[in-house]
């Protein structure tokens, strides 16, 4: 992993390294992300079926993009017991968080005595992302689906990646079909994302896009909005550990590991300490523990790209360095951590106290683990069950009402030069 300290010498020219731009703004893969929208929207199902072979290595036809009744029922009879109760586990505390944060409708009565408003309803067709690859996250499906039901959304259009016989991991098509999916297709990366936006001969366009993905997956997302809406910029997964001498290192060193195995090679750790010891033993405990993981090489490549471990002055320098990173998790391990947690403001997830690592919020705490990263959190926040709904203002005035409006109007219709405008109002006050 990479050190700073903020007694070093370069410790600024390490710094702007340490916040440069991520792999979400990466020129290149924009470039070849522009050029594979393009020729989704330009061929439909054959471009699809040309870069499911190209990058997953499944050869299929149109009609085996999606996802059958019977494999379905199939995938179904393979959950064993553990894999029915964890799904349950997960999908009611996912669901219950969800009906906290639904929209609901409400009207007052405005300075003319009208009625005003909004009312609040389901995206009728929405389209979730959920990656495969070398890691095929089951628990993605239940963090995203299942706002999507409890939002009340009719069609929810699932996209995730094949393997190359074409097949999509049992344990994922349960969950998802337990979360509430609707359809199903095996294509993945931004060929997907050009599919649920455009639509092809297979796939119907949706109103709006969810889910996490790898660089290319999120820049297409960026490059879509405007044919599409999108929830936020959820790419390859951040911890940043904000810890003072009181921490566990074996507690740290085990939650940078966690969150660096996901394979893209584009994960970004930060521990952020203000203790030396602190660092050096979480440093030495990750030299432990990396050998004993499966997926280590996975591991190391992403530490030896994005993995730091810092030392800076104070705490309250430890908070000002996660605001500008906007990580995607950020775990607090510190003497009264949720009073330290008070100045972090562009975190996608905030986990509290030595208790509280973040697999907790990967799988079964209650919200959903789709987050902001490549500081796109300083602008975004994390998924919520309103981002599934659609907001109208409703405006009612009578003939009372629109009276006393009637003065204010003319006026700034006046001062527009918008006489229609005015006269749209007036009209109906003549008697």
């Amino acid at each position: 992993m990479n050190v700073i300290r903020h007694t070093d010498a370069n410790f600024a020219a390490k710094f702007r390294e340490l916040t440069a731009a991520s792999s979400l703004f990466d020129p290149d893969i924009e470039q070849r992300t522009r050029a594979i929208l393009h020729d989704v929207y330009v061929r439909g199902d054959a471009a699809l079926l040309e870069f499911t072979e190209k990058f997953d290595g499944a050869k299929l036809v149109a009609g085996q993009l999606a996802v059958t009744r019977a494999e379905l029922m199939a995938a179904s009879l393979k959950a064993d017991e553990p894999l029915r109760a964890a799904v349950a586990e997960a999908e009611n505390n996912i669901a219950a968080f969800a009906r906290k944060s639904l929209r609901r409708n409400w009207q007052t009565r405005n300075s003319h005595g009208a009625s005003v408003g909004e009312k609040f309803d389901p995206f009728q067709r929405v389209g979730i992302y959920i990656p495969g690859g070398t890691a095929p996250l089951v628990s993605t499906a239940l963090m995203t689906i299942t706002l999507a039901k409890v939002a009340g959304c009719r069609e929810i259009v699932v996209c995730t990646p094949c393997g190359r016989d074409g097949s999509i991991n049992p344990a994922l098509l349960f969950a998802a079909r337990s979360a509430g999916a609707t359809e199903i297709y095996r294509v993945g990366g931004a060929q997907a994302m050009a599919a649920l936006a455009y639509g092809t001969e297979t796939i119907c366009r949706v109103q709006k896009i969810f889910g996490p993905g790898n660089a290319y997956v999120v820049t297409a997302k960026r490059l879509l909005v405007g044919h599409v809406a999108i929830d936020l910029l959820p790419g390859p997964s951040e911890v940043l550990v904000l810890a003072d001498d009181t921490a566990n290192p074996k507690f740290i060193a085990a939650d940078l590991l966690a969150q660096a195995e996901h394979g893209s090679g584009h994960e970004r750790v930060w521990l952020v300490t203000t203790s030396a010891n602190a660092l050096q033993a979480v440093e030495k405990e990750i030299v432990k523990q990396l050998p004993k993981l499966a997926r280590r090489d996975f591991v190391r490549r992403a530490l030896q790209n994005n993995g730091w471990l810092i030392q800076v002055k104070s705490l309250n320098d430890g908070v000002a360095l996660a605001n500008r990173l906007a990580p995607e998790h950020c775990e607090v391990m510190a003497r009264n951590p949720r009073k330290v947690s008070e100045g972090i403001l562009t975190a996608g997830g905030i986990f509290l106290g030595p208790w509280s690592p973040t697999v907790l919020g990967d799988y079964v705490a209650g919200p959903s683990h789709t987050l902001p990263t490549g500081g796109a959190g300083a602008s975004f926040a994390g998924l919520t069950v309103d981002q599934f709904q659609r907001r109208t203002s409703v405006v009612e005035y009578n003939r009372a009402s629109l009276k006393k409006a009637l003065p204010a109007v003319k006026k700034f219709a006046e001062l527009e030069g918008l006489g229609a405008h005015g006269r749209s109002a007036e009209i109906r006050s003549v008697k």
